[in-house]
């Protein structure tokens, strides 16, 4: 978790925390003024009702992917969790925002409907009452054409990767169903900023190379995020990539096979072993990475597969490194190492380009 940003910043150890510290969190912001709060609601949280004493105006679902399943008992109980959000916590006079393009996302819907919820939905098909129409990209962003109310609007997004468009536009439509104007709201997305560690821009290279870090750490998040960045990219796409011990295993030889199918170059590393062994959850996602087409380099130590990459970087490539994202820690056996990937890739560029980092 990025723990609270905005008004005022706080950490966090979870995406959803206990009843007790949200309430205390929620309050020291009504206490400082705020009047408007936006959350993430997890699965685990919504499985042990730790928002079930929060009233929310508005909920949005964005997708269900293969996370958590170390977790959940399967697809269905995934889904259960995720539903409590509208059929339990959301009142009955709130306003639900879905991605309908989400293959779950349908079925999201017929819960929303179920309960009498407004419902407003986004996506690119013609079910979709905020509708994406077309993208644009360039090196720093992207041109999005969207339809509302009969209306073809533009906007610049200053984001990388194509999934922000649909982000952006389900924190619009989740703006507008708390009593915001929708053409003030359009006209905000030009400002919007990336979150730290999702798609961040994090070094460039002397040469134009890019360096960005994302939080993707599922298969399904690792192909979302390089399928994304993939526009952007005139060159080559190179990715580094681990898994975290402690976790599902079945997701490590789909996350080597992910980076191996969608980038050109791969460099598996160590993520956050825990109390695994490094060597056999690589082992685990190199089986998997094998099977691509890209080519595939084994580094155990996150620091030099890092620099490796960077070094590899030739004008018009991308890096993006994956699966660790905001953090500042790596976990290994009961230590949590001071480890910041953002940081890496600043101290790996100012090192090959002989600048001070």
């Amino acid at each position: 978790t990025t723990g609270i940003e905005g008004a005022l910043t706080a950490p966090l150890q979870h995406t959803t925390p206990e009843p007790i510290t949200l309430h205390k969190a929620l309050a020291r912001l009504a206490d400082e003024g705020v009047t408007h709060a936006a959350m993430e609601a997890s699965s685990h949280g919504l499985a042990q009702r730790r928002l079930d004493g929060v009233r929310l105006a508005a909920a949005g679902f964005t997708n269900l992917s293969q996370d958590h399943l170390d977790y959940h008992a399967d697809f269905e109980d995934y889904f259960a969790a995720k539903a409590g959000l509208f059929d339990r916590v959301l009142p009955e006079d709130g306003t639900a925002v879905v991605n309908i393009d989400d293959p779950w996302g349908p079925r999201m819907a017929e819960v929303v409907e179920a309960r009498n919820q407004d419902l407003l939905t986004v996506g690119r098909g013609d079910m979709a009452a905020l509708r994406i129409h077309a993208q644009r990209f360039d090196q720093t962003g992207q041109e999005v054409r969207f339809e509302w109310g009969g209306r073809i609007m533009q906007a610049r997004l200053g984001l990388i990767g194509g999934f922000q468009a649909e982000n952006a536009l389900l924190a619009a439509g989740l703006c507008i169903a708390t009593g915001a104007d929708p053409e003030e709201t359009f006209d905000a997305l030009h400002t919007l900023e990336t979150v730290r560690g999702r798609m961040q821009f994090a070094a460039r290279r002397d040469n134009g190379a890019t360096v960005f870090v994302d939080y993707a750490h599922t298969p399904a998040a690792l192909v979302t995020a390089l399928r994304a960045v993939r526009p952007h990219v005139l060159g080559r796409l190179i990715v580094v990539l681990g898994a975290g011990g402690d976790r599902d295993r079945g997701k490590r030889p789909l996350m080597g096979r992910a980076a191996a199918d969608y980038a050109d170059v791969a460099f598996v590393t160590d993520d956050n072993p825990r109390s695994e062994d490094p060597d056999l959850i690589r082992a685990e996602v190199m089986s998997g990475a094998r099977k691509g087409a890209a080519e595939v380099y084994e580094v155990g130590d996150r620091a030099e597969a890092i620099l490796r990459a960077v070094d590899s970087l030739g004008p018009g490539d991308t890096l993006l490194i994956a699966g660790k994202g905001h953090e500042t820690g790596q976990i290994v056996g009961d230590a949590i190492l001071p480890f910041d990937d953002v940081e890496q890739s600043s101290v790996a560029v100012a090192a090959l380009d002989g600048k001070p980092s």
